[in-house]
């Protein structure tokens, strides 16, 4: 049995690609794991709060030090990690916005990236400090873009949004990641129909994939 937390991140309701890549990944996953539990965070509705001063000054003091305002503060990120410690399959349905997340996305990893909590911070590794708390998590993208040739091709550079992604889950984690991707939905020419018709295409095979190779993480 795997866990999949999804989050789901676009400000769209309605219109949404990524969003529909969300609800055909979870359709074909229910499909063949129908008893696996899939928990949805939907930060595009609604989304955490910004990490502020008293949210700082309470994640960085031990838990027996804090003060009930301050742990109310962390109230939230509390309820986060715990549904990312509980992931095998961590799914970030999300657009590029500006060529990288959406501020909700942004503001959920800054809830959940969190010291003694997701990942330690040791001045002994040396250059490295720091490390995850947990290891054997599969990172799933399923993203949408307005322009085209953000992944590995002619515009690659603009891409910060799977950059930056990969990275912050790999706090999390996150050891291996997969990628659906659509692109040209602003053009909406013959490039952005077949970006789109590969792309569901591509969900039902990875749901395979991920069903015959996912592990629990190491705590």
């Amino acid at each position: 049995m795997s866990h999949i937390l999804l989050i789901e991140a676009s400000a769209r309701k309605n219109r949404s690609l990524s969003r529909d890549l969300a609800q055909r990944f979870v359709s074909a996953w229910n499909s063949l794991a129908p008893g696996d539990p899939i928990v949805r965070r939907d930060v595009g509705s609604t989304p955490p709060p910004a990490v502020d001063e008293s949210w700082i000054s309470a994640a960085f003091k031990p838990a027996e030090a804090r003060t009930e305002a301050e742990n109310q503060a962390l109230e939230l990120s509390d309820e986060l990690i715990a549904e990312v410690l509980q992931a095998d399959i961590l799914v970030v349905a999300t657009p590029m916005y500006n060529y990288g997340m959406p501020a909700a996305l942004k503001a959920w990893f800054d809830q959940v990236i969190r010291v003694n909590k997701t990942f330690t911070f040791d001045l002994a590794r040396g250059d490295e400090p720091i490390e995850p708390v947990q290891s054997g998590k599969t990172l799933v993208m399923l993203t949408a873009a307005g322009e085209g040739g953000l992944l590995g091709s002619y515009a690659a550079h603009k891409n910060h949004l799977h950059p930056h992604i990969i990275e912050a889950s790999r706090l999390l984690g996150v050891d291996r990641h997969e990628t659906i991707h659509i692109e040209y939905q602003e053009f909406g020419d013959q490039r952005f129909a077949d970006s789109q018709a590969k792309a569901i295409a591509a969900i039902a095979p990875l749901v395979d994939h991920l069903l015959e190779t996912s592990s629990c993480p190491n705590a």
